[in-house]
């Protein structure tokens, strides 16, 4: 079956691109469109899309609201979110990340990446482009209201391995490739680590490596 996904943005251009990429891909059916936050928040609630691609900046609802709405730690069926930016070091994006979007991507990441963002928050994985990672994510520790909490249980020494590759936005694959082992035992950690940390999906990971210096 198709990956069903509704592409928020309030640049025409921008999102008739993304539209048209996407639509492209096998696999792939743009169901919806919305031009600010608050048609946004209406189309994917309607609809039920597998992943909402939604731009940071946008009328009415931003994208960080939109996303707590539809994927924070209150809602009881947290929808996919993929959010997308510009790189100008966006005082929302760490916002946004808390507020539980399952991806992040800057509007230039290309088809590709795209692509594999979309395909990873439909399969309840996560993608953080690994740009954003590098640039974006250490220019915004420290900014959070409180520390980062520490974890329940110790992690072991191939958490820590896991968990700095998953700030480096790493897919499970590119983790297990790197590591020796198998994707299963890729996974295993990254559930671990969500357990210990008690976060919620490999973006929340990637901003307490950051938090807490791990990078």
């Amino acid at each position: 079956m198709s990956i069903r996904i509704v592409v928020a943005d309030d640049q025409d251009l921008v999102r008739t691109g993304l539209v048209m990429i996407l639509d492209a891909q096998p696999g792939l059916e743009v169901v919806g469109q919305a031009a600010d936050g608050m048609a946004a928040f209406e189309v994917a609630t309607r609809l039920r899309p597998d992943v909402l691609l939604v731009d940071i900046r946008m009328p009415g609802l931003d994208g960080v609201e939109v996303t707590r709405r539809l994927a924070g730690p209150e809602v009881a069926d947290p929808m996919a979110v993929v959010v997308i930016t510009t790189f100008d070091l966006d005082a929302y994006v760490l916002g946004a990340l808390r507020a539980g979007a399952r991806g992040f991507l800057l509007k230039d990441a290309g088809p590709e990446l795209l692509v594999q963002a979309v395909h990873a928050a439909a399969h309840g994985d996560a993608l953080i482009a690994p740009n954003v990672t590098r640039r974006l994510l250490p220019a915004l520790v420290g900014r959070a209201a409180e520390p980062p909490r520490q974890p329940v249980d110790p992690l072991t020494e191939r958490e820590e391995q896991v968990l700095a590759l998953v700030a480096r936005g790493r897919t499970n694959a590119e983790i297990a490739a790197e590591l020796f082992i198998s994707v299963s035992t890729v996974k295993s950690h990254v559930a671990a680590l969500m357990t210990k940390l008690v976060v919620r999906n490999r973006v929340e990971i990637a901003i307490w490596a950051y938090d807490t210096k791990r990078m």
